[in-house]
């Protein structure tokens, strides 16, 4: 087995069959099909079923798939170790990162690297914080950025901000730019959050029910909004509340077009990680990205920095969600 044939493996399972496969590996799908035929000769066991028209994996497939991930990715790293023997400042780095922290921080980041790194071709992605551990896993980014460390264990994840959430308002509420005790006081309120997606881990509903539950408050009244700057639109129109960051709204802030209203027994924040593959090979130009972002991220002007590998306890909580 060797890594060209797991790569051809994973692509035909990623884009759902030999022919999509075989455009994005810009290979003839004779020649596609002939090495996922051998890769089979060789394991014993037919790794692909079409079932409906479609190209599925097989019991065997689906076993096979981590292991060729890793085996790629691992691949990817000693290509990536032997050039940068001889170019140290160059070479391609892939940056991974929620949605929500592709902002104007991120944007002085990277403009910053590329400066100090013309010769270093820097992608960038953005996914839910899940899909950006997958992204690291696969070996498809070099660098991730996201919310909570992944509780896998598989990754290597450096905690590099907490930021304490606050709840924001229109300027015009009753409450703005003022202090209540207790957040009892705000059970009345419509909240604006994110809708509960597999493996997002922005500020979404359960996050706000679960500051109302544990509190033993109960169920509270919600508008899902699947995007920050719609959240922050409909904040600033008087439409609901929403608990987000102090960088989230920093400039909405700054022009006075929302507010912030202070509650006593308020205390939640938001773990920012930088990931990476555990053992994975960095290139220079990988590694003086990781020290940029480092650098700008301990700046903050917010919370102190708290230690790198610090994982959040996890909680669940159960319970019934209304929607609006």
């Amino acid at each position: 087995m060797d890594s060209d044939a797991l790569n051809t493996f994973l692509t035909v399972h990623r884009r759902g069959g030999v022919s999509n496969a075989a455009k994005f590996l810009h290979r003839s799908q004779p020649a596609i099909s002939r090495r996922i035929a051998l890769l089979e000769q060789e394991l014993g066991v037919p790794l692909f079923e079409r079932i409906a028209g479609r190209t599925r994996l097989s019991d065997a497939g689906r076993v096979l798939i981590p292991y060729a991930e890793r085996a790629v990715a691992a691949a990817q790293d000693a290509e990536q170790a032997i050039r940068a023997l001889t170019k140290q400042t160059s070479g391609p780095v892939s940056l991974a990162v929620t949605g929500t922290l592709a902002d104007g921080r991120l944007s002085g980041i990277m403009k910053r690297f590329a400066a100090d790194n013309p010769a270093v071709a820097l992608a960038l992605r953005t996914a839910t914080s899940a899909e950006v551990s997958d992204l690291i896993r696969r070996g498809e980014a070099t660098i991730g950025l996201r919310y909570n460390t992944d509780l896998a264990g598989d990754l290597a994840c450096e905690l590099v901000l907490s930021e304490a959430l606050q709840v924001v308002c229109a300027s015009d509420h009753p409450l703005a730019n003022k202090r209540v005790k207790r957040l009892a006081e705000l059970r009345g309120e419509r909240w604006i959050a994110f809708p509960e997606t597999r493996g997002r881990r922005e500020i979404a509903a359960a996050h706000v029910f679960a500051l109302f539950l544990t509190q033993g408050l109960g169920d509270v009244e919600w508008t899902a909004v699947d995007s920050l700057t719609a959240q922050k639109r409909l904040v600033e129109a008087g439409f609901g509340l929403a608990l987000l960051a102090r960088s989230h709204v920093a400039e909405e802030l700054h022009a006075g077009a929302i507010s912030t209203i202070t509650v006593g027994d308020l205390a939640a924040d938001q773990h920012i990680v930088l990931v990476t593959r555990l053992g994975g090979f960095l290139s220079a130009a990988a590694q003086h990205l990781l020290e940029t972002i480092r650098r700008d991220y301990a700046t903050f002007d917010g919370p102190a920095r708290r230690g790198a590998q610090k994982r959040p306890p996890a909680r669940k909580v159960i319970a019934r969600r209304r929607r609006a």
